[in-house]
């Protein structure tokens, strides 16, 4: 049997199965969604007693909630922008030309994102207590920007290896100089290579928990306030509504980034 599209129809216990793993991974996103709009003051009674708004401003309404939303923002911002500029500098270095340590450099700059955080969490903490610096905003920024280098140089040297380098010869017989080029043919190009990457390294920034608890100190983004609010049972609709918050902000610059780069060969990896 055959679908619409011409494509073998699979098995009916093979779609029952793929339908099951779907069920598997999104119930307890569901359920968190679910428990948001709950009345019930524990926050978890199922089914639910009733379906509310209240919660909403009431997260909205504390002042820990929004510090912990700015800081995180403004942490993957600053993250993100310092990806991008690493990114699109090492894949412009890296792409064409031929070096002794390529390779290596290429192994190198994929490691912060293979390892697991505790490694990468630990490693930054030891760096940065022997250069003296004391964990904060800045400690955050620099340890994100680590892994999110692989976000962007991904994105970026696939879209290089798409690209005609007839057309940076074009330019240069027409008499444009190297910024020229740069600005009018091979920006325009990456364009959407960049934009996928920086949407993937905000969102990778912006539920950040391992690393940024070995270089936080003492502030205090919005997972570490997630993760400490585990032991307030009375909080739990909040934290409901907040988790449900993360996922959005998380979730649609991954599907952004997934729409722009669809058509393309090789596009980075999805997450840590």
């Amino acid at each position: 049997m055959r679908s619409d599209n011409g494509h073998p129809r699979a098995p009916r216990w093979l779609r029952i199965m793929a339908y099951g793993g779907l069920l598997f991974l999104h119930f307890p996103i569901v359920m968190i969604m679910l428990n948001a709009f709950n009345a019930d003051p524990g926050g978890s009674a199922f089914p639910p007693t009733g379906l509310t708004l209240h919660w909403f401003s009431e997260a909205l309404a504390r002042e820990d909630v929004l510090q912990a939303i700015g800081l995180s923002v403004r942490v993957a911002a600053m993250a993100t922008g310092l990806a991008l500029v690493l990114g699109l500098i090492t894949a412009a270095a890296l792409y064409r030309r031929q070096f002794w340590g390529k390779e290596a450099l290429s192994l190198m700059l994929i490691l912060p994102i293979a390892l697991p955080g505790i490694i990468t969490g630990i490693a930054l903490l030891s760096a940065f207590k022997l250069m003296g610096a004391e964990p904060g905003f800045w400690t955050i920024v620099i340890g994100h920007a680590t892994f999110c280098v692989v976000m962007v140089y991904n994105n970026v040297i696939a879209r290089f290896r798409r690209l005609p380098h007839s057309l940076v010869e074009a330019s240069m017989d027409l008499g444009g100089d190297g910024w020229m080029t740069l600005r009018k043919v091979v920006l325009p190009q990456l364009a959407t290579a960049l934009l996928a990457g920086g949407m993937l390294a905000f969102a990778l920034s912006f539920d950040e928990l391992i690393v940024t608890t070995f270089t936080a100190g003492h502030e205090r983004t919005l997972p570490i306030w997630l993760l400490n609010q585990l032991s307030r049972p009375r909080d739990a609709p909040i934290t409901n509504v907040v988790a449900m918050l993360v996922m959005l902000v998380t979730a649609i610059p991954i599907l952004l980034a997934h729409y722009l780069t669809r058509n393309t060969a090789a596009s980075s990896g999805s997450g840590k």
